[in-house]
């Protein structure tokens, strides 16, 4: 396999989603609170506490994001889906404090993209959540980056353990571009280098007009 030719694929903005980033895979597969607003026929062996054959109206059970998403719909009421705690009241309130205290990755690796794809679900808290996953992202990305930029060389667990899975791209990102002016300042990155997009596309032109 070229190595070369393999690049990472962006996990989706907001609400949108991109289903061949595995950031995004791994999302979809993040468990929610549920409950059945409908009898679900013939699907007892779902839900391991049940010995019926159907899961009753009323049920409340666990199902993973891409689960909850299909099933759920505005009109036909067959599924309610609760707010994880982290996005409810109590925790929204900690943020509004001080988003920077507290450890994102603990909480859920995923907190942005989760919360965003949270508003798919109709919900009179959506306007809070949505406010409140921008602030904490505000709050806590300048610290972030001063953090990839104050730690050239040096081991960085300790930093990138508390933060969600956008903010170690990031930071990532941060370490990654810090590198690259050190090694301009130190005169060892003269040359300029054409960008892996259009190497790889450079690729499936010749391959084209091969065929």
């Amino acid at each position: 396999m070229d190595l070369q030719s393999y690049m990472a694929v962006p996990p989706g903005i907001g609400m949108e989603e991109n289903f061949f980033s595995l950031d995004d895979i791994l999302l979809s597969h993040e468990r929610l609170p549920c409950r059945t607003e409908s009898v679900f026929p013939r699907l007892g062996f779902l839900e391991k506490s049940s010995e019926t054959r159907d899961i009753p109206e009323g049920t409340k059970m666990e199902m993973p994001l891409w689960l909850a998403k299909g099933l759920y719909e505005r009109k036909r009421r067959v599924l309610s889906v609760e707010l994880p705690k982290v996005y409810r009241e109590g925790w929204r309130t900690v943020f509004g404090a001080d988003p920077i205290v507290v450890d994102l990755h603990k909480m859920g690796p995923y907190y942005y993209g989760l919360g965003s794809q949270m508003l798919h679900f109709d919900s009179p808290e959506n306007p809070e959540i949505a406010n409140t996953i921008l602030q904490t992202f505000m709050g806590r990305f300048r610290r972030t980056m001063d953090s990839s930029q104050n730690a050239y060389n040096e081991d960085t667990s300790a930093l990138v353990e508390r933060l969600d899975c956008l903010e170690r791209s990031l930071f990532k990102a941060g370490q990654s571009g810090l590198n690259s002016f050190q090694l301009w300042e130190k005169g060892r990155s003269s040359h300029l280098t054409a960008s892996s997009l259009v190497i790889n596309y450079r690729k499936r032109k010749i391959a084209d007009l091969q065929a």
